[in-house]
């Protein structure tokens, strides 16, 4: 599928009225960053639910924003399966491992219908050269991404099948808490058990019966596309999951 040009009015054709930037998570920018920013992009775009944001090995694409809704990196092997790398939420940055390869070393699925800003891959050395502080940042951005993916080899390499999914469900829960989105105990979840299996290399029936069995539990529940943490002091325990005060995060 292809990415369409954005008519959503939940992505601002101006930059000062992002939405995301009006929240807590987020660290401000001087005003001629700012500047910098709204020139950098080049438009808005939206892609339906499943549609791909980038494709693997593709040789040419962009940097993208995720202002809204869910995305997932992933690489596939020939026969078809699939691994899940990371999941991609509103304000993460899209698309700069393009930038130090041939072609994309992953590809990019929306998992909910999404809005992106763009910007052109051809722009990151001005960037760098002009406003260094904004480089720091997307420096920033690729070293917390690469922290996610040790986390996820350390989930998929040495956790047992509870202690992954109870590691999936309180990291995606923090980060939409972060980003104001959690609301009376819950946060939307979109993804199905599918792609929980694929994230955490389990099979489907074995993500099934462990789901059950931490609902059996009393720590999670999922109904109506909302995750309910029902104990989260227990999932915390059961994932080893240390939950620091959360960092600002720099947003392009």
């Amino acid at each position: 599928m292809s990415i369409s040009p954005s008519t959503s009015k939940n992505c601002p054709p101006l930059c000062a009225d992002c939405r995301l930037r009006q929240t807590s998570a987020f660290t401000p920018v001087k005003a001629q960053e700012m500047a910098f920013i709204a020139s950098f992009r080049t438009g808005t775009s939206t892609a339906p639910a499943g549609g791909t944001l980038i494709r693997e090995q593709n040789p040419r694409g962009k940097l993208f924003t995720l202002y809204s809704g869910w995305a997932f990196r992933y690489k596939t092997l020939s026969d078809g399966r699939r691994q899940i790398l990371n999941f991609l939420l509103p304000g993460d940055l899209i698309g700069l491992q393009q930038e130090f390869s041939d072609g994309a070393m992953h590809g990019i699925e929306a998992v909910t219908d999404v809005s992106l800003c763009e910007f052109p891959r051809e722009g990151l050395w001005e960037l760098y050269r002009q406003h260094p502080g904004l480089g720091y940042d997307i420096t920033w951005l690729a070293a917390r991404e690469e922290g996610m993916v040790d986390d996820n080899l350390l989930t998929a390499g040495r956790r047992n099948a509870i202690e992954r999914i109870a590691m999936l469900l309180m990291h995606l829960y923090r980060r939409l808490e972060r980003l104001g989105l959690a609301k009376g105990g819950s946060v939307e979840f979109p993804i199905n058990q599918q792609h929980i299996a694929d994230t955490l290399g389990l099979s489907l029936v074995h993500t099934n019966k462990t789901l059950r069995r931490l609902t059996q539990l009393g720590m999670h529940e999922i109904r109506n596309g909302r995750l309910f943490l029902l104990n989260p002091k227990a999932l915390q325990r059961l994932a080893e999951y240390y939950d620091l005060p959360p960092k600002k995060v720099p947003l392009l």
